[in-house]
């Protein structure tokens, strides 16, 4: 499940210095210029899951596997992006193919590091953001609403229902809010699916702080907080360059030396990705067995065949039953003999919904798995 989240912001805001303190599969170039990043950079991430170490340490099996999420760093917007400023083009269409947006907000003063924009001011960059935003599905909804008004005589229910979908965005676009505020229901949100609007992506804010702010924030930062109350998204306050410095680490013991002198408990960043992974909608399920106890990534409201697809696709067209286990009483009662012993293992069908946590073994049709693998063959 390729589920992408793009590190954006202004230029020299931390975004590159993010990247490479929560990829443990690339490491962006950060550099004091504007730019630095122009081909998106992109990284797998470990989502940290205390989880997934408790049931390693009853099952003891050969290896463990976290489940992951896709982190892309986009080279810095600059205002005028919308009318294709700076790289603007190509920073909103590496924006249009992520599933949601961790958007840094630079939250401290430093002389040395270069900025256009005047004093420090991050709900100003946070406005100039999704001005740029806005304007570009602006864009976007106006040339599809043009094409609609000229089918709109052919009397088609559905073009009208589309057609009065995209006229309520616009409104809403021209009021300077973002669509995702627009409340659009699953139906009307299906009509305007082909356009990938920008703002309506859900959004994370990460307040890059100094130092010194690092555990109570500062005055910045307390202003981002306020700006985006009403909006019900997060805000993760965190120092990136320190987030980096401890991702450098290969050594626990170093690593936990290194935090306990800035008296932290765990890394911001282990936050940042459970946030994020959050804001995607996903829900993690297990499977735990001597060869391996693995975490696997779904969508939330997932029935069990669908979950099952994520490990073999054929698993979801075989399905017959799962086996489940609450993974509270999987930890209380030590394995999975002793669950089943206990009456903890459940039988599940077609329509069980899978729960966050799960641990879970699918059964399925091995025979029709074979006949549906020898038509392919034939084909």
């Amino acid at each position: 499940m390729a589920l992408k989240a793009g590190i954006v912001g202004l230029p020299n805001v931390g975004k590159s210095t993010l990247f490479n303190a929560v990829s443990n599969s690339a490491k962006a170039q950060a550099s004091n210029y504007r730019f630095c990043t122009i081909e998106p950079n992109i990284g797998l991430v470990d989502v940290p899951d205390e989880r997934i170490d408790k049931l390693a340490e009853l099952v003891k099996p050969n290896r463990t596997v976290p489940t992951q999420i896709e982190i892309v760093d986009i080279a810095g917007l600059v205002r005028g992006a919308s009318k294709g400023e700076g790289l603007g083009n190509k920073f909103l269409a590496n924006i249009r193919e992520v599933d949601a947006i961790i958007q840094v907000i630079r939250c401290f003063e430093d002389e040395n590091i270069l900025r256009d924009e005047g004093p420090i001011n991050p709900v100003g960059d946070k406005e100039i953001i999704e001005t740029e935003l806005q304007l570009k599905d602006m864009e976007s909804v106006e040339k599809k609403l043009s094409k609609a008004e000229k089918m709109l005589k052919t009397g088609d229910a559905k073009l009208k229902a589309e057609y009065e979908v995209l006229v309520r965005c616009k409104e809403h676009l021209d009021q300077g809010r973002n669509i995702s505020s627009l409340g659009l229901s699953k139906e009307e949100k299906t009509a305007i699916a082909d356009l990938f609007l920008l703002t309506d992506k859900p959004v994370l804010y990460v307040a890059n702080v100094d130092e010194l702010s690092m555990h109570t924030g500062n005055k910045y930062s307390a202003q981002l907080i306020e700006a985006v109350k009403d909006e019900g998204n997060q805000v993760i306050v965190m120092t990136n360059a320190i987030e980096a410095q401890i991702a450098e680490f290969d050594n626990p013991d170093d690593r936990a030396m290194f935090m306990d002198e800035y008296k932290m408990t765990e890394p911001a960043l282990d936050r940042l990705i459970r946030s994020t992974y959050q804001l995607l909608g996903l829900y993690t399920y297990f499977t735990a067995g001597v060869q391996e106890v693995r975490a696997w990534t779904i969508h939330e409201g997932w029935k069990a065949p669908q979950a099952a697809s994520v490990i073999h696709t054929d698993f979801e067209k075989g399905f017959i039953k799962a086996e489940v286990i609450a993974f509270k009483d999987f930890i209380h009662f030590g394995s999975e003999a002793a669950c089943r012993e206990n009456g903890r293992l459940r039988i599940e069908g077609k329509e069980y919904i899978v729960q966050d946590g799960d641990v879970m073994h699918f059964r399925f049709n091995v025979v029709r798995m074979k006949g549906m693998l020898e038509e392919f063959r034939k084909t």
